[in-house]
């Protein structure tokens, strides 16, 4: 597994074919021994499942509490993660929106916010049986088919979301988090009130806070792929670009100057297909 990249701090490496259920995403990491003592995580609008399947990694969050193995994050983790501490891992990230993680993690979602649950925690044994077999795999393809068909399995049998809160994170997606809230109720026919109720019990997110993660997810991928500040603020939906570097400020504590140069922002044109600095930046 590996990327040939000399700058990433891990080996990277994401499926071939597309993976069966909507909504999910996944990539698998190796440590290459260089990962500093303590990381910044930056957000991302999706429950994150990290499946940690050798060595260690472990998570200080900003409660101060310590988390090993394998564990899973709300959306926006970043703003709770302080820190973490690798020692030779290999894990498979698996991003899921928050209405697919419904189906595979259960009513759990709703009480994540950002923050971090293990999987030990979480399903007992069967975290310690995942990890026993994603390790006798002998490759990530395997691993990523073993983990495609796991999903499905999971999303068969679970209950059906709520369409109208469907619809509304994938109007939200769809806007890159520019669609304004009150409108989504309207063509829903429904209260804001009722809106945000609805969406929070299914996302763990209130609706506003879900599309300022999704414009803030797209702005700091336009930063990253080497477009200008003013720009990526005005194409955003934001209202000018000081308030794109209150957003950028208020997820990160960075800059839009000095947030483009993150290492979980650098391994994404590889994991998860977002343009890299320099290359021209498709859609964005």
């Amino acid at each position: 597994m590996g990327t040939g990249r000399p700058d990433l701090l891990w080996d990277v490496v994401s499926p071939v074919r597309p993976v069966r259920v909507p909504g999910v995403t996944m990539a698998g990491f190796r440590d290459r021994g260089i990962t500093p003592p303590a990381l910044r995580l930056v957000p991302h609008p999706a429950v994150a499942l990290i499946l940690v399947f050798g060595g260690t990694i472990a998570l200080r969050d900003a409660g101060g509490r310590h988390r090993h193995g394998s564990f899973v994050t709300g959306p926006g983790y970043g703003e709770q993660l302080a820190a973490l501490r690798s020692d030779a891992f290999e894990c498979v990230q698996v991003r899921l929106s928050p209405v697919t993680a419904r189906a595979v993690l259960g009513g759990v979602v709703a009480d994540l916010g950002g923050a971090v649950v293990s999987l030990e925690d979480l399903w007992g044994r069967e975290a310690e049986r995942i990890g026993e077999r994603l390790a006798a795999l002998p490759a990530t393809a395997e691993r990523f088919a073993w983990i495609d068909g796991w999903l499905a399995r999971r999303c068969a049998r679970a209950t059906e979301s709520d369409a109208g809160v469907a619809w509304a994170w994938r109007r939200i997606a769809a806007s890159r988090g520019t669609v304004r809230i009150e409108h989504l109720a309207t063509e829903l026919g429904w209260s804001r009130k009722r809106l945000w109720t609805r969406f929070r019990s299914e996302t763990g997110l209130p609706p506003k806070r879900a599309a300022k993660l999704v414009r803030f997810d797209h702005a700091v991928h336009g930063l990253v792929a080497g477009r200008a500040a003013a720009g990526v603020a005005a194409e955003g939906g934001y209202a000018d670009q000081s308030h794109l570097h209150r957003d950028v400020a208020s997820f990160t504590r960075l800059t839009p100057t000095t947030v483009v140069d993150e290492p979980f922002l650098a391994v994404d044109d590889v994991a998860w297909g977002w343009p890299r600095r320099g290359s021209r930046p498709s859609g964005l």
